[in-house]
């Protein structure tokens, strides 16, 4: 189950990189309670994101799954193309070109 987070406040969420350093503890406090990043500005422009640990775990882990579900769905697209090949003839040639035998009776 994918948990959203609210959106971002910009009053709170937006930060001098001078406030944070001098007030890091209250930040982090707030960062763990709300789970939103907070963009790090250096001379009014973003220079940083910070976000609480378990929020950027999750994010990396839906990052994995939709990683994973793309390279599946490309490859369910390939064999609709008809390309790819026989995973016998895969491993055949993979095994001759690298010198390798399958017969395991010797």
């Amino acid at each position: 189950m994918i948990v959203l987070e609210p959106a971002m406040n910009i009053t709170n969420d937006i930060q001098a990189l001078t406030t944070f350093r001098n007030n890091s503890a209250a930040f982090l406090k707030t960062l763990k309670k709300t789970k939103r990043p907070m963009i790090l500005t250096v001379n009014g422009k973003a220079a940083a994101v910070l976000q609480d640990a378990v929020a950027y775990q999750r994010l990396l882990d839906l990052a994995a799954r939709a990683d994973a579900r793309e390279g599946i769905r490309q490859g369910l697209e390939q064999e609709k193309r008809g390309e790819g090949q026989d995973i016998d003839e895969f491993f055949a040639e993979f095994e001759k070109s690298r010198g390798i035998s399958r017969d395991l009776q010797s």
